[in-house]
């Protein structure tokens, strides 16, 4: 078919934009309104959802291969980074944040985490905002996880430890 089926093959993990890390199980052929399509299932462990994604359109919406660990390490660098945090009403930043969140980008991503994170000394989170940051910071979590071959738990705490240095 198209140069975007050898991009992705089953068992490959990805990286939907919407959803975060998920693994293909398939790439199956299914009749739709009368045409055949090929689509990757795509099973979210974590959610337990599968998502059908018709492949030639699998880069379109945004769908990525993980990412490298060149990546991950300037992911992580952006952690160390100091938060910006602009003086815009909260509504407005909240959608920037989520835009961040739901763009895949890691990078765009660690950015949240960093700029929503708190300290034990820092003023309390809004319900709002505490959401934001776990959202990020689960997508964050799961893919630098998978990327380094470890279970979350060690990446969650690589990821504390260097939000928790940054603060010293």
């Amino acid at each position: 078919m198209s140069k975007k089926k050898k991009d992705f093959q089953p068992n490959d993990f990805v990286v939907y934009p919407a959803h975060g890390v998920g693994k293909i199980v398939n790439v199956e052929t299914q009749e739709v309104a009368g045409f055949e399509l090929e689509l990757f299932v795509i099973a979210f462990e974590k959610d337990k959802m599968t998502l059908r994604v018709p492949t030639h359109k699998a880069t379109e919406v945004g769908m990525r291969p993980l990412s490298t660990p060149e990546v991950v390490s300037n992911a992580m660098k952006t952690l160390r980074g100091k938060a910006k945090v602009k003086k815009a009403m909260w509504s407005r930043r909240a959608q920037e944040y989520e835009q961040k969140i739901n763009s895949g980008d890691l990078i765009a991503i660690a950015e949240v985490v960093r700029d929503l994170h708190r300290a034990d000394d820092q003023r309390e989170q809004s319900y709002s905002e505490r959401q934001l940051y776990e959202a990020a910071l689960e997508r964050l979590t799961r893919e630098i996880a998978v990327v380094a071959g470890n279970d979350e738990k060690a990446a969650a705490e690589e990821i504390g430890s260097v939000l928790v240095g940054r603060a010293a």
